[in-house]
């Protein structure tokens, strides 16, 4: 395996340039990629969550601070009588003034097909407008951030999905 120093990253559609604020949002990937690098490390997305914070809130992205239910970030996808809000998702990362939601994924992100279910709770939670998903480079030998990124790369080729998103990152750590 041939050891790369630098986090991944791909932006779609491809004919768009990438935004300022997510450069700012990997440059938080690349700050800290020796102490995430999957290709030296086999922590879990909240360790990497963690580490990444700092940088993160930096970039003006809020982060969720735990698993109970104050510290989650809830965005919403639905809302009934007199406006409450009766379906939300909750999301590892967000970033108000673009509608950016960050989602690490560790283990399962292909395994368990996790990050389409992020990109499809993306495409419906309201004011969504960027959707990121962090992704393993290399987990248990297996390319997943070659495969998020090809499966992306077929799909907006293809051009038969109503994406409703502005863009779409996949970052591979």
């Amino acid at each position: 395996m041939i050891l790369l120093n630098k986090t991944r990253h791909q932006f779609f559609p491809l004919n768009k340039k990438i935004p300022e604020h997510l450069e700012s949002l990997i440059d938080a990937f690349e700050k800290n990629w020796e102490k995430i690098s999957s290709q030296k490390h086999t922590m879990n997305s909240n360790r990497v969550l963690e580490i990444l914070r700092e940088d993160l809130e930096s970039a003006e992205f809020r982060i969720e601070k735990g698993k109970k239910l104050n510290d989650k970030i809830k965005i919403p996808v639905l809302f009934g009588e007199n406006g409450k809000i009766i379906k939300s998702f909750d999301v590892d990362g967000f970033h108000d003034e673009t509608g950016t939601v960050l989602e690490v994924e560790a283990g399962r992100a292909v395994m368990n097909n996790q990050f389409l279910k992020d990109f499809f709770e993306s495409c419906i939670m309201t004011d969504v407008n960027y959707c990121v998903i962090a992704v393993r480079d290399v987990y248990l030998k297996q390319k997943d951030f070659e495969k998020v990124k090809d499966f992306f790369e077929s799909m907006y080729a293809s051009g038969r999905l109503g994406i409703p998103l502005k863009g779409l990152l996949i970052v591979g750590y």
